[in-house]
């Protein structure tokens, strides 16, 4: 119908892609129409961005978000490594293993221990690391051991996991608030991607700006102070030393004197 009234030819790029994105949602509308569903694999929300997907969260402010959904690590340094993003809903729990071996290549050995959310406590996972020789954060599966002593050590170490692992969440809150992660304004696919992973450049960058800062200028001055205060104390220790060394003489000096006139 179109085609006998305009010709394709005559649009643009830009109108011939909308044109194309409004056909797909057409057919996904009446696909879920005659399904009678509320739910389609790959649903289009937004003309101008077909890429975006929504994305169930289960958060009482928004149920569903729209946007990426990205997969990022830190490392003990508190620098972030993004590892993937990706427009469609996935499960956290498969890029673990992903993200060990990314760390392990970057630092020829597997890490100590990997902090991580409840989702990725999978058994597979839990298994894999136990293989590896990593310890998963979290309670251990099965009965708890009857000790208190090593319960309450559990409980302990289970604590300061998580108060470590706040520091990812802090990231990500981090780079939407000074970093702009929480307005990409971009259009294309493509650019939104290089704009996220460039708010965790810069974020990485400022890291480690602070850390050239406290080596360059911080801990000169500090290790100047603390040899100021060291050689003021030295001096001190000194005078005392000189102090004792001539009350010594003086006493020795009395001493013979008083024996000398008791010779006599």
């Amino acid at each position: 119908m179109l085609a006998e009234c305009v010709s394709l030819g005559e649009l643009s790029r830009l109108q011939y892609k909308n044109l194309l994105v409004i056909h797909e949602v057409c057919r996904q509308q009446q696909t879920m129409h005659q399904e009678k569903s509320h739910s389609i694999s790959g649903r289009i929300v937004s003309i101008s961005q077909p890429h975006v997907r929504p994305i169930a969260r289960g958060k009482a402010r928004a149920s569903t978000e729209f946007g990426a959904k990205l997969s990022a690590s830190v490392c003990d340094e508190g620098f972030v490594t993004l590892d993937r993003i990706d427009w469609e809903a996935f499960n956290e729990s498969g890029d673990l293993r992903f993200q060990v071996e990314k760390y392990r290549k970057r630092t020829g050995n597997y890490p100590e221990a990997v902090l991580a959310d409840k989702i990725y406590r999978t058994q597979a996972n839990r298994k894999w690391c136990k293989e590896k020789g990593i310890r998963l954060s979290g309670p251990k599966l099965g009965r708890p051991s009857k000790s208190e002593i090593l319960q309450k050590e559990q409980r302990r170490q289970n604590y300061r996991d998580e108060c470590d692992r706040n520091a990812i969440e802090g990231k990500f809150g981090q780079a939407k608030r000074r970093f702009g992660l929480s307005r990409i304004m971009a259009k294309l696919q493509e650019t939104s991607e290089s704009m996220i992973a460039l708010s965790f450049l810069v974020m990485n960058l400022e890291k480690l700006w602070e850390l050239f800062f406290f080596v360059f200028y911080w801990l000169p001055q500090g290790l100047g102070s603390l040899l100021k205060k060291s050689l003021k104390q030295s001096r001190i220790a000194n005078a005392a030393i000189r102090e004792n060394h001539k009350s010594r003489e003086m006493i020795q000096s009395v001493l013979k004197g008083s024996l000398m006139a008791a010779y006599n």
